[in-house]
């Protein structure tokens, strides 16, 4: 089973998610923002290098909050949610072709990527409890 990271990233009442460009696996899916999780290196560590990558931008990945596991057809992820605040919120999109805040209220109107559902839907029975 491949790891791979998703970041949190919130900025009110909202979530960033990205959607994949034409051409890449998933394309035209929303999705949080992530990457690879290496050998020898903790899932904060390898976000925090790939939203970097990614998006250009730094951040500080902090603890896991959601958690989803999911069976691609073509592959099998464990996928972290881990909340994550940008350090600065200039991002330049690589792999995706937009990005957008979107109101958690709305996440579920989205087309997101099928391994990231869980996730959503356990942020929005966290915030029912707040």
């Amino acid at each position: 089973m491949k790891e791979v990271t998703a970041a949190i990233i919130l900025k009110g009442n909202s979530l960033l998610l990205l959607r994949r460009k034409q051409g890449k696996k998933l394309e035209g899916y929303w999705e949080f923002p992530g990457g690879k999780i290496e050998n020898g290196k903790t899932p904060q560590e390898c976000l925090e290098r790939e939203i970097f990558e990614e998006l250009g931008v730094k951040c500080k990945a902090s603890q896991i909050i959601a958690e989803s596991e999911y069976h691609y057809e073509h592959d099998s992820i464990k996928l972290p949610g881990i909340l994550t605040v940008l350090l600065n919120h200039e991002i330049k999109l690589t792999v995706h072709d937009k990005a957008k805040w979107v109101s958690l209220n709305n996440i579920l109107k989205l087309k997101l990527a099928p391994a990231d559902i869980p996730i959503a839907k356990q942020l929005l029975k966290f915030k029912e409890n707040v």
